[in-house]
């Protein structure tokens, strides 16, 4: 290669690296995102051609052919079309122009290399953020017209690449574009003229317009949070999703709020909200994947106000003797709805629960006890309220041995009867009738009286039901109708700690002799009613064996049982006897009992 041509190409790569030196003082404009595939790339720009081989050729008036290598060309112009069927394959159509200086070579050298082209092939693009390096294969015309010879069109062949440098969605800067070039031409008979070969390279830089496919789509951010509104101390759950991110990059999130702690840096994070004040808080989220820009989002959840429960407290019975025992009872409620704790505590004697129901045992002294009844928010202790009752403890009255004695030889027990079925699971505190009441008034009173001078007296309450019915509904039916009776003892002033219960369902019934016996021997019956029950049996044996049976008992010892003899004469009699709420009737019962005994 002449001294020539190398200067050529020395001002050729010096003028790309002026170039170069020029992007990389803007190179703010290269931070462009990753942008979808164009439909059209448009290419202009300066082209070098570097011919790599000699001319050969005869002159028409020559004898002899003629050799001569040929020079570098600078001066040349390209420009290329290219539309792209995917994001990284592409059909381009190439043309290029070099010409001649004017000058004449000096010895065997050509200086004027006329080159051009117009050619087509594919194009295959690696697309990235910033840069978009390429290879292509061009196959065309091919025009060589060298110095002094005419000129000749050829097919040829282009091969290589390039490197784009993406400065925005529709333009690149062409950093490089270097292809092969090979084609072969002939000036002169073929016998005596040899073949004029290119091997030789052809670089390129410009611009690149690009034009068409699918609009970028900014990344998208979108924030939940659940749930909404909370007391403070209750969780709170926040979540981000994000769209149009690069879908081969991890997101990244970053999350901030204002007087809130968050734990995590995930997709959803956790808000601690202990302490806060009533009021509303934002929550922010930042996503990234490594590009210039992301996107963000917010939510906001509200704490609401924290009220205080109300409570009233109150205590059943009100006076007691010493030792005795009251029901204290706390009705509270929550304006949030929420779960309530509760409390006691008292000035003397022992209070025993943490429900809205506690039993007070008052002490040894008389005097007045003051109970307070507390109930607490669940999430917050802080939030409380309180309540105050009473309890007067009466002191004994003295011992009085004669006293206690007649009121136990007065102490006339009575068995408690039941209506049919009663009382029902649904309604435990009823079941008792009037007179069945009445009874249970008087022994209330007298027993009462009766502690003061036997302080050890007990009570114990024995259920039982008819036969109808299974064993297990039999049962509890008994438990219920003793517990209903012991209920109503203790509301008439009984200490609960004075009475036992026992339930035997259908065990240890009457008999019918036994009953048939007791109605005989009634004396509240007069001729001729005593013969209208005696023609009614099955119905008085089944209404005999609905009750409960009383026993007093002092210091372990049996002292008198409740006389079994049923209130004909009570005005709420004919409830006690009916039997229609069974589903069976008395004369199915009684063939049931004699197919038994069989």
């Amino acid at each position: 290669m002449s001294f020539h041509s190398r200067g050529h190409i020395s001002r050729a790569i010096a003028t790309l690296s002026a170039t170069a030196a020029v992007l990389c003082a803007f190179g703010t404009l290269a931070a462009a995102q990753e942008q979808p595939a164009p439909k059209w790339e448009v290419f202009a720009g300066y082209s070098f051609l570097y011919p790599g081989g000699d001319v050969h050729g005869k002159l028409p008036s020559g004898l002899i052919p003629l050799s001569s290598t040929m020079e570098s060309n600078p001066r040349g112009v390209g420009a290329s079309v290219t539309y792209d069927f995917t994001r990284h394959f592409g059909i381009t159509l190439d043309a290029s122009d070099h010409w001649g200086s004017g000058e004449k070579g000096v010895g065997n050298r050509i200086d004027d290399v006329d080159f051009s082209n117009l050619s087509i092939g594919p194009k295959f693009t690696f697309r990235h953020t910033h840069f978009s390096p390429f290879l292509e294969v061009l196959v065309g015309d091919q025009r060589l017209y060298p110095e002094a010879f005419h000129h000749v069109d050829k097919l040829g062949v282009m091969a290589g690449g390039g490197l784009d440098v993406n400065l925005s969605r529709h333009f690149a800067w062409r950093l490089i574009r270097a292809d092969y070039v090979a084609s072969s031409y002939r000036y002169g008979p073929s016998a005596s003229t040899p073949t004029t070969v290119l091997h030789g390279a052809r670089l390129q830089t410009g611009l690149v317009f690009m034009f068409g496919g699918a609009p970028s789509v900014a990344p998208g951010a979108t924030c939940a949070i659940q749930p909404i509104q909370v007391f403070a101390g209750e969780p709170v759950t926040a979540t981000a999703s994000g769209s149009n991110f690069n879908p081969k990059r991890t997101v990244l999130y970053a999350w901030s709020g204002t007087g809130v702690k968050l734990s995590g840096n995930g997709a959803s994070v956790q808000v601690d909200t202990t302490g806060l004040a009533p009021g509303s808080y934002q929550i922010t989220a930042n996503l990234s994947n490594g590009g210039r820009s992301g996107a963000s989002c917010n939510a906001s959840f509200t704490v609401k106000q924290s009220n205080p429960p109300t409570i009233a407290c109150s205590s059943n019975p009100t006076t007691v003797q010493v030792g005795g025992t009251s029901t204290i009872t706390a009705t509270a409620t929550s304006p949030d709805g929420r779960r309530l704790t509760y409390s006691y505590a008292s000035n003397g004697g022992i209070v025993n629960g943490n429900t809205p129901t506690a039993i007070l045992t008052s002490g040894a002294e008389p005097g007045t006890i003051t109970v307070i009844c507390n109930a607490s928010d669940d999430r917050n202790p802080a939030l409380q309220a309180s309540s105050t009752t009473t309890v007067n403890v009466l002191a004994p009255p003295p011992s009085a041995p004669a006293e206690a004695t007649a009121i136990e030889k007065r102490l006339a027990l009575h068995s408690i009867y039941f209506a049919t079925a009663k009382p029902t699971p649904e309604h435990p505190d009823g079941g008792l009738l009037a007179s069945q009441e009445k009874t249970l008034v008087a022994l209330a009173s007298d027993f009462q009286t009766y502690l003061q001078g036997k302080p050890d007296a007990l009570l114990t309450l024995e259920g039982h039901a008819d036969p109808r019915g299974s064993v297990e509904y039999n049962q509890k039916l008994s438990e219920r109708r003793v517990e209903r009776t012991k209920r109503f003892l203790v509301e008439q002033g009984v200490p609960a700690a004075s009475i036992r219960t026992k339930a035997f369902g259908e065990q240890q019934e009457l008999t019918d002799a036994e009953v048939k016996s007791a109605v005989e021997r009634n004396p509240e019956l007069s001729t001729e009613e005593r013969q209208k029950m005696l023609d009614h049996m099955n119905t008085i044996i089944l209404a005999s064996n609905r009750r409960v049976d009383i026993t007093l008992s002092n210091a372990g010892q049996r002292t008198q049982q409740s006389v079994r003899e049923y209130p004909f004469n009570a005005a709420d009699s004919l409830a006690l006897l009916d039997t229609a709420k069974t589903g069976k009737t008395a004369s199915h019962l009684a063939k049931k009992r004699k197919s038994t005994k069989k």
